[in-house]
């Protein structure tokens, strides 16, 4: 029983690490982002719009963001498997969206960037 309780408790904490490790990566994968993207509690809609909140929430809605019609129409509700399979290239994804972005072709990148974006609920805080 002790053995199983270290070996879980060390399962763990190196879960934790791990976590730590994405986030760092997805905040350094980010700054791809940051330039028409905006996060946390201060973000604003720039030329594209805030990602605050973007776990579970339907594409084209943010208010007060002029989305184009193939991305209102898209049909996509946010999760980490639309995120990875849109994130690869935008365009193809989604034909017609304003989003200039060539895409992150790196799944361990692309993952960590979904693990930094999805850690701010709706007002911008951290989960």
């Amino acid at each position: 029983m002790r053995k199983l309780l270290v070996a879980a408790t060390a399962f763990m904490a190196g879960t934790g690490v791990a976590v730590a490790q994405d986030l760092t990566a997805g905040a350094t994968s980010y700054k791809k982002c940051a330039a028409c993207h905006d996060v946390g509690p201060t973000a604003k809609n720039k030329v594209g719009p805030v990602l605050n909140g973007l776990d579970g929430r339907k594409s084209g809605t943010i208010a007060g963001y002029n989305y184009s019609d193939a991305n209102k129409g898209s049909g996509i509700t946010w999760n980490e498997e639309s995120f990875l399979d849109y994130i690869k290239d935008p365009k193809a994804k989604i034909p017609n969206t304003k989003m200039a972005f060539a895409g992150i072709k790196n799944e361990t990148e692309a993952k960590a960037l979904w693990a930094y974006l999805k850690q701010y609920d709706a007002e911008g805080k951290t989960k």
